[in-house]
């Protein structure tokens, strides 16, 4: 492989770290940008959302052999890349620790070199079982696991607290959380049709959503076909979009709730970076119904406008923070996907585990509790409020909705299963808690408020 993939993944894993970029949006760019080939491209991505994913076992690999306090960010980062290639790629040591050594003399100074090569040296002496049995020793269960499967601990309590799960049973949503997504695209109401997508030579249809296919990657090694999304041209035209399944369903159980009366008016309070917004949009304009998207960052409005840009009607996106939001007439169906500390899509964010701390919570729990309470303002009577998020964790879901109904005892939790009959949810489900492990998708939570009075 080239050297041009590993400095690629070095610059997005630094840029995550120095810059908090986002790896999902860094990365595609990174590899345009240094026109690696695809298979080189394939590698940047192992070895950048690897490095990602793996930083908790690889930061506890490297103090052990470092033997000193704090690394400089360059010479972390990098040490963290030649790690991974060691002990989960199984690179050839010579190779991994000469390509490190070659790229901390270039990005740092010779003066490092000596020092990675020295760390990496010693990394190299054990597999990663042995490391970890070794750095696990006397250990609780949390501790260990926050080793064994590169989590903060704080992350595994509140996973396990959400799905109900003990020191075993919470290893297949570890596990899950650390295994890649695959690639899921939607066919966007309205733009195109489902059979559209499924009539490309390397997709496999949606598990649950009606509109999703799956990529397929190619196993032909004479002749394979890419499996990146932005080279298939319903891509391209905007008229399909990369959208997880759990996603997807959020937008389809709003979507497909029943409201009595005619209906003039839907609403996306939280619409950035536009992908419910897209599908929401789409049946909007079937039903005749105006479709409006709120996004108080700038830079995903623009996110959302792509998004929306050929979708049927006409539907608008203002720059501002829903809870400011004075419109003269009241909403139909809202949804309010809030911020969250991302817990649910670990797969496709892997770094989101490193960013959030717990002090975090307070405010975000603040925030979506403010969203919903401008919802039920601007909702009308017999009209739906979705509540979504894309973290199972229990302050930012059943504490947010318990909260909610006991302020607002005008409103009432929707029955999910008629809305999303594909899942087979027990009767009477109101809150909808996706498993990663168990549905492949996001942990996506969704709750739909009725305003009764």
């Amino acid at each position: 492989m080239s050297t041009s993939a590993r400095k690629v993944a070095y610059d997005v894993v630094h840029s995550v770290h120095i810059n908090d970029a986002y790896a999902n949006l860094e990365l595609p760019s990174a590899c345009s940008r240094a026109n690696l080939t695809t298979r080189d491209a394939a590698f940047a991505t192992e070895l950048t959302y690897g490095t990602l994913r793996k930083q908790g076992s690889l930061d506890a690999v490297i103090a052990a052999c470092a033997n000193r306090g704090d690394l400089d960010a360059p010479v972390q980062d990098i040490l963290r890349i030649g790690a991974y290639q060691l002990l989960f790629l199984r690179t050839p040591a010579h190779a991994a620790i000469n390509e490190a050594v070659s790229l901390v003399g270039k990005e740092v100074g010779r003066s490092a070199t000596g020092f990675v090569n020295a760390v990496l040296r010693r990394v190299s002496e054990k597999t990663w079982d042995e490391w970890c049995a070794e750095l696990t020793a006397g250990l609780s269960d949390v501790d260990r696991l926050a080793i064994e499967y590169s989590y903060p601990v704080w992350v595994i309590r509140a996973l396990a607290d959400a799905y109900g799960c003990n020191a075993q049973t919470i290893v297949p949503i570890l596990e899950a959380g650390n295994d890649p997504a695959n690639v899921t695209l939607v066919a966007r109401p309205g733009q195109c049709d489902v059979a559209d997508l499924l009539s490309l030579p390397h997709v496999s249809p949606g598990q649950w959503s009606p509109l999703a296919v799956q990529l397929v990657r190619s196993t032909d090694v004479e002749k394979p076909w890419s499996s990146n999304p932005a080279d298939i041209e319903l891509v391209q035209t905007n008229q399909a979009g990369v959208q997880d399944e759990g996603s997807q369903l959020v937008a389809l159980a709003l979507a497909n709730a029943t409201v009595d009366g005619q209906e003039h008016n839907w609403l996306d309070m939280c619409s950035g970076p536009g992908g419910k917004a897209a599908i929401l949009a789409g049946y909007a304009a079937d039903k005749g119904v105006d479709f409006t998207a709120l996004e108080p960052n700038e830079s995903r409005a623009k996110l959302v406008e792509n998004a929306l840009w050929n979708a049927p009607g006409d539907p608008r996106v203002l720059v501002t923070d829903a809870r400011d939001y004075a419109p003269t007439d009241s909403f139909d169906r809202i949804l309010v996907d809030a911020p969250c500390t991302g817990l649910g899509a670990l797969r496709r964010r892997p770094e989101s585990r490193w960013r959030k701390q717990p002090s975090d919570i307070r405010a975000l729990s603040a925030l979506q509790s403010e969203l919903l309470t401008k919802a039920a303002e601007l909702v009308r009577v017999r009209g739906l409020v979705a509540y979504a998020t894309c973290s199972p964790h229990i302050a930012e879901t059943d504490v947010i909705v318990d909260s909610f109904l006991g302020k607002h005892t005008e409103f009432s939790l929707v029955p999910l299963e008629p809305l999303l009959p594909m899942l087979e949810l027990p009767s009477g489900t109101t809150r909808l808690r996706l498993r990663p492990d168990v549905h492949g998708t996001d942990g996506m939570f969704l709750a739909i408020f009725r305003r009764n009075a």
